[in-house]
C-alpha cells in the first residue's frame, strides 16, 4: 500500500488538532483577564534634591496588590506634584522651584503620556505664576490646569489647548495677609487649589493666612475670579493644607498642616450659599505630644471613610462620615511603614491605598476593608526617591 495513503489521514488529523488546540487558545485567551485592565500605571512625582531624577513610573497589579520595579520616565527638575486630565492621555506637573527661565517663578509641564510604553513626552512648559508651586489638578471637564504657588502666595489657572499644551496663565490671584504664627504664617501660602463637583467654583486652602479662599469657575475659559463671600475662615493657627470634597459635593473637608487636625465645612456654594464650619476633629493619636505636621486628605469613593496623614507619628488616620451630616468619627490610625507620608493615593474602586514616604523613599502598599475603612499594610512596597504625589491611570 502506497506511503502516500497513510499520509492523507494523518496531517487531515494533524491539522484538525493544531486546530482544535488554536480554537483552545484562543477561547482561553478571552477567558482571561486583560493584563492592562488588571492593572495600573502609577506616576510618582519626586523631589530630585537627592537621588530622585523626576517623574517615575511603576505597574501596580489590582490582583496581586503587587509593584513591578520603578524607572524614570520625564527628566524634570522637582515634578513634585502631578495631575492627569480624565479620558485624555496627558499628565501636568508643577516644577517646584525660583528660578524658571529667570523669571523668579517655578513651573507648570505638560506631558503627552505614550499610549504603549507609558512614557512621557514633553509638550510644552509655562511659568506658574509665582514662586514655589506646590499643587496642581485639573478641572471636572478637563478643560483648564489650576496651581498653586506656595513661596508666591498665589493660585493660577491655564487653558489645556487642543494638543494638550497649556496656554500662558489666563488668570493669577494673589493671597494677602498673615495669621498668628510668627514664624509659619507671615505671609501668604498658597497650598492647593481643587475643583468642586459642579465645577462652577474652587477652594484654594492658604496656610498663611488660614483661610479658604473661594473663586468662581469658568473652565471653559480658563479662569477663576473671587466669589463673594471670598473666603472662609479655619481656627487660628491652623495651616490649611488640602482638602477633599465628599462625593456627594455636600461637604468640604480640610487637612490643617499646622494644628493636625480637619476641619468639616457643609458646602452651599451651588446654592448660593457659602461655607459653613461643623466640625474641627485631631487627626492624631490622643498619647502623640511630638512635633506633626499633616499632609494629604483623601474620600474613599463610596464616600464612608476619610484618610489623613501625619508627618509626625508617620501614620494615616482614618475616620468614619456621618451620611446626615458630615461629621467624623474616629476609627483608628496605621503606621505608614516609612517617614513622612507627604501623600497617598486610593486606587479606583478603593481597595487599595497607596502612601508616599518622602524621607524613607518609599510607596507602601495597604488594603482597605470596605466594611470597617480600617488599613491593613501588605508587606509590598516600591523603592522610589523622595516621592511626593501619586498618580494613576489604565
Amino acid at each position: 500500500m502506497p506511503a502516500s495513503f497513510w499520509l492523507v489521514p494523518f496531517v487531515q488529523i494533524f491539522s484538525l488538532g493544531l486546530t482544535v488546540v488554536a480554537m483552545s487558545l484562543t477561547a482561553f485567551a478571552k477567558d482571561q483577564p486583560d493584563a492592562k485592565a488588571d492593572s495600573l500605571s502609577v506616576y510618582v512625582g519626586t523631589y530630585t534634591k537627592r537621588a530622585g531624577e523626576g517623574i517615575n513610573l511603576c505597574r501596580f497589579n489590582l490582583s496581586s496588590g503587587k509593584f513591578s520595579p520603578s524607572r524614570v520616565v520625564a527628566v524634570t527638575k522637582n515634578p513634585t506634584f502631578l495631575a492627569l486630565v480624565p479620558n485624555r492621555s496627558l499628565l501636568y506637573a508643577i516644577g517646584e522651584v525660583d528660578d524658571f527661565q529667570d523669571k523668579g517663578t517655578g513651573a507648570v509641564s505638560a506631558f503627552a503620556i505614550d499610549s504603549q510604553s507609558g512614557s512621557l513626552n514633553l509638550l510644552n512648559q509655562q511659568s506658574s505664576g509665582g514662586k514655589g508651586p506646590c499643587h496642581v489638578s485639573i478641572d471636572r471637564s478637563g478643560h483648564c490646569v489650576l496651581v498653586a504657588n506656595y513661596g508666591g502666595g498665589s493660585v493660577a489657572s491655564f487653558r489645556i489647548l487642543d494638543d494638550g499644551q497649556l496656554s500662558p496663565a489666563i488668570s493669577i490671584d494673589q493671597h494677602r495677609g498673615s495669621s498668628i504664627d510668627r514664624v509659619r504664617q507671615t505671609q501668604a501660602y498658597g497650598h492647593c487649589i481643587e475643583a468642586d463637583p459642579t465645577n462652577r467654583f474652587a477652594l484654594s486652602a492658604d496656610l498663611g493666612i488660614d483661610k479658604l479662599m473661594i473663586y468662581r469657575l469658568d473652565a471653559k475659559r480658563a479662569t477663576i475670579a473671587a466669589h463673594d463671600p471670598a473666603f472662609a475662615t479655619v481656627d487660628a493657627g491652623a495651616g490649611p493644607r488640602h482638602l477633599a470634597f465628599h462625593p456627594n459635593g455636600r461637604f468640604v473637608y480640610v487637612v490643617n498642616e499646622m494644628k493636625g487636625t480637619v476641619a468639616v465645612f457643609s458646602n452651599g456654594l451651588s446654592e448660593g450659599k457659602s461655607l459653613e464650619h461643623l466640625q474641627t476633629i485631631s487627626t492624631l493619636p490622643a498619647n502623640f505630644h511630638g512635633q506633626n505636621s499633616s499632609a494629604e486628605i483623601q474620600i474613599d469613593p463610596t464616600g464612608h471613610f476619610l484618610y489623613a496623614s501625619n508627618r509626625g507619628p508617620n501614620n494615616i488616620a482614618a475616620f468614619r462620615i456621618e451620611p446626615a451630616t458630615g461629621r467624623l468619627t474616629t476609627l483608628g490610625h496605621v503606621s505608614t511603614h516609612g517617614k513622612s507620608p507627604r501623600h497617598f493615593a486610593l486606587v479606583p474602586g478603593g481597595r487599595f491605598l497607596l502612601a508616599a514616604n518622602q524621607d524613607s523613599d518609599n510607596v507602601v502598599v495597604f488594603k482597605v476593608d470596605a466594611v470597617s475603612g480600617l488599613l491593613e499594610a501588605t508587606g509590598e512596597s516600591v523603592h522610589i526617591p523622595a516621592p511626593v504625589c501619586i498618580v494613576m491611570t489604565h
